[in-house]
């Protein structure tokens, strides 16, 4: 799947989820931002893990490892820095904004092992 694809996927599945979610959510205005904040997080480290996947899989294996290990250890440190931001910076409630950014993490992280499971498998040979 293209980058772009990926992209818009992770996006309309946030906007729809946050959004199908939203009457269920407490009105308070913190709240609802961590949530967004937290599928905001998520859509944003799945969209680069599945960008230095794609641009690494036409090169060498150590060019792989390399954007692959490198590139979760950049994005964690982004997400601690991010998640830090939110809670210190713009005062977001800590526990919606972490259930919500795991939530949509291994939501994501499903998709995307499904996704590169079926690109990298053979094709089924007839019989």
């Amino acid at each position: 799947m293209s980058l772009g694809k990926y992209a818009l996927l992770v996006l309309a599945l946030v906007a729809t989820l946050i959004a199908g979610s939203w009457p269920a959510l407490p009105p308070d205005a913190a709240f609802r931002w961590a949530v967004v904040g937290g599928g905001a997080l998520a859509a944003l480290n799945t969209i680069l893990a599945h960008f230095l996947v794609v641009w690494s899989a036409s090169r060498s294996t150590s060019v792989f490892m390399k954007a692959v290990l490198g590139g979760m250890v950049a994005r964690m440190a982004l997400m601690l820095v991010a998640v830090a931001a939110g809670v210190l910076v713009f005062d977001l409630p800590k526990v919606p904004l972490a259930v919500s950014l795991l939530a949509f993490f291994v939501l994501f992280l499903v998709i995307e092992l499904t996704i590169l499971h079926r690109r990298t498998s053979a094709p089924a040979r007839a019989r």
